[in-house]
């Protein structure tokens, strides 16, 4: 979906989630524009039945620091999700252009993260770290895998993104199955034999896979569905429509 599209699109992102038959909702900060509200989102939501599985946070956190900026932007979403019961705070840190300085930057932020989880945990927000997978990222591969084991913090769960796992060159299925003790949130992605993003379920992620694995293991968190495949990039509409029916097929309905 793209930001410059539909940021501050709420009512209209809602809208789409609630008729593919989605029960839950997970913003990124940065698409909820520059004049949304706690209130104004709750209220899109409930006009729509639809809970607040989690909120994102993506910032670069590159110094051992949050900048005033940075903490700033996760001071109003801890408030936003502190006013909707049981949603998780998702932290995800921005990309960079490369991995340059890489143990420095895996430190500085889990840091920051830890920082924001701090506060968070004092209002009753739980916060859960997000890797990804563009060649920029600080926890991308195996390696920074095994570097996340000793750097995570307690307090902090982990949200796999299976698509980011597989683009990371890890089967996600494997990864599930190590961290599934620290695995609270959970993002379903799929991606082509090539590395680009694919449409749910025309990928090579084994989607059904993970999801019978989190069920046999009784998870009980929320399992959110993203598409970043270039059908979802012309008409993000359709796409999550299409989410929508790849779900009722995986649960057996029609």
């Amino acid at each position: 979906m793209s930001i410059d599209r539909y940021r501050g699109q709420v009512e209209h992102m809602a809208s789409v989630a609630s008729r593919a038959g989605f029960t839950g909702f997970e913003p990124e900060l940065v698409m909820l524009g520059d004049d949304w509200s706690v209130s104004r989102l709750r209220h899109i939501l409930d006009q729509h039945g639809l809970s607040l599985a989690a909120m994102v946070l993506v910032e670069e956190w590159r110094g051992p620091c949050e900048t005033e900026s940075e903490r700033a932007d996760a001071e109003s979403v801890i408030k936003a999700v502190a006013a909707s019961g049981g949603a998780k705070l998702v932290l995800c840190p921005f990309p960079g252009a490369d991995r340059s300085d890489l143990a420095e930057r895996q430190v500085n932020a889990m840091a920051c993260m830890e920082a924001v989880a701090k506060r968070a945990a004092d209002v009753g927000v739980h916060c859960t770290f997000h890797p990804n997978s563009p060649t920029g990222s600080v926890f991308r591969t195996a390696e920074d895998y095994r570097r996340m084991a000793d750097l995570l913090p307690d307090l902090i769960g982990y949200t796999p993104d299976i698509g980011h796992i597989a683009r990371g060159g890890m089967d996600p299925l494997t990864v599930i199955r190590q961290w599934r003790d620290r695995i609270d949130h959970v993002h379903v992605k799929d991606v082509a034999e090539d590395g680009t993003w694919a449409e749910t379920g025309a990928g090579v992620v084994d989607v059904r896979g993970v999801l019978e694995h989190l069920a046999a293991t009784d998870f009980t968190g929320w399992v959110t569905f993203e598409d970043e495949s270039a059908a979802a990039e012309t008409d993000p509409d359709q796409a999550t429509a299409h989410n929508g029916d790849y779900v009722r097929t995986l649960k057996g309905g029609s």
